[in-house]
């Protein structure tokens, strides 16, 4: 099975939460990396996503320290939403 894996940068304007991190998160730059698989048998390229994570500042008192936290595409898209919509 052949896997790719592509990272990106969401930005956040508000403080916010994501299903599978226990605690809010401040606003700022988060990258975001997805590990994707290719669906054999077909007769073009085409990928399906397998995993999302996205890095984190650490829990208190580790905020020097970086965590790659697993969480849903589905969840990652209602925070982005969530924080475009909120009042400035």
């Amino acid at each position: 099975m052949t896997t790719r894996t592509r990272r990106e940068t969401v930005h956040f304007s508000h403080p916010f939460r994501i299903k599978g991190i226990d605690r809010q998160l401040p606003p700022g730059a988060y990258e975001i990396v997805t590990d994707e698989e290719m669906i054999e048998g077909l007769s073009f390229p085409c990928f399906r996503r397998i995993a999302t994570m996205i890095m984190v500042p650490g829990a208190p008192p580790q905020h020097a320290s970086t965590e790659m936290v697993s969480i849903s595409s589905i969840d990652l898209s209602d925070a982005q939403r969530i924080d475009a919509s909120a009042p400035r």
